[in-house]
């Protein structure tokens, strides 16, 4: 049992060697090795806190993990039950809350309880890990997918108001929408089965939540292949996504300038900066944890921010997309007038 808990071989190794002969204890220590080989029982560094903050930060994340869930579910309600919402603006924004609410349900939870328990306590199961690591590339994957369709769509209704109606389609909508999942499904799945096929001869854990990088660097085999795909994962993603941004905004702006409509450049200001605004935040709050990778000696202001990616995108987006859109707002009020007239009659 304490070989399985510490995963101290080589110690153990040594010590078989000192009491038992040599035949015996090479017997010993491989059936010692082999118990502790590819261990399931996984260690979460974690956040270093201490007994002053640790109460305070577990209320500021319990705090902003309910505001994210509510302002995400009620934001898809919303426009699930209004009809005048079912535009293709909208419906590709319910993809992005409920990409909010996935990551942030899947990853916030497990570290709110880590946060409460010593870092010697904090154990995960392997395959449990897998999944949050999976849930977690997937949300940053998604985030980058699905603001590069509502891209697609800002740009064919500045761009090409009249043909808007015949190009954005419930099909073309669904097939946006399939391919922004599938993609990043393919892309993250190839990315972690590429890491299960590695052998695993370490149990730490050395970030808040489990990631491929942490997954692979339990491994003592060769992680060239997935330090390349890694890599050429994160360019194609990044470059596609800023690329995609670029080409459509440099086109909306072209038109708003050769437009002499105030009533497009107009809609065009509102709607576009919001999405862009939305990226910006993604893309620098998920910037900031891939920098800080560089640097082991701000290993804990990492942790940090790679919480931050989960939770400042999963809380601004409903409030900065609701302050925005008129029709949001008239269908809130229409809700809060209703439950008014019920509550008074």
């Amino acid at each position: 049992p304490e070989v399985e808990s510490e995963g101290n071989v080589n110690s153990n190794f040594c010590l078989c060697l000192m009491i038992f002969p040599r035949s015996f204890s090479c017997f010993i220590c491989e059936q010692m090795e082999n118990y502790t080989y590819n261990s399931l029982t996984l260690q979460l560094e974690g956040l270093m806190v201490t007994k002053t903050n640790k109460y305070p930060l577990f209320i500021f994340l319990l705090l902003a993990y309910m505001f994210i869930f509510v302002a995400n579910v009620g934001i898809v309600v919303l426009i699930w039950t209004d009809r005048s919402l079912h535009q293709p603006m909208y419906l590709l924004f319910c993809n992005l809350s409920v990409n909010d609410m996935m990551g942030n349900s899947l990853l916030v939870p497990r570290v709110l309880a880590d946060i409460l328990v010593p870092p010697s306590e904090r154990h995960i199961h392997y395959y449990e890990c897998v999944m949050q690591a999976f849930t977690a590339h997937m949300f940053g994957t998604n985030a980058h997918t699905v603001l590069m369709i509502m891209a697609f769509d800002r740009y064919v209704a500045i761009c090409n108001p009249l043909r808007y109606s015949t190009v954005m389609t419930d099909k073309m909508v669904i097939k946006l929408t399939v391919s922004a999942w599938g993609v990043a499904f393919v892309l993250v799945a190839i990315l972690l089965s590429l890491t299960l096929r590695l052998n695993r001869c370490r149990t730490l854990i050395m970030n808040v939540f489990c990631d491929n990088a942490s997954l692979f660097k339990l491994s003592c085999e060769n992680v060239f292949i997935n330090n390349i795909y890694g890599l050429t994962y994160t360019m194609v993603l990044l470059l596609s996504s800023v690329g995609s941004i670029i080409l459509t905004y440099s086109k909306i702006t072209e038109a708003c300038l050769t437009s002499k409509s105030k009533s497009l450049n107009s809609k065009a200001l509102k709607t576009c900066s919001t999405h862009l605004c939305l990226y910006l935040i993604m893309f620098i709050s998920g910037l900031v944890p891939i920098i800080l990778h560089r640097f082991p000696q701000y290993a804990e202001y990492r942790k940090v921010s790679a919480i931050l990616f989960n939770v400042v995108p999963g809380s601004l987006n409903p409030v900065i997309y609701g302050l925005q859109s008129q029709e949001i707002h008239k269908s809130l009020s229409n809700v809060f007038q209703l439950r008014k007239v019920k509550t008074s009659f």
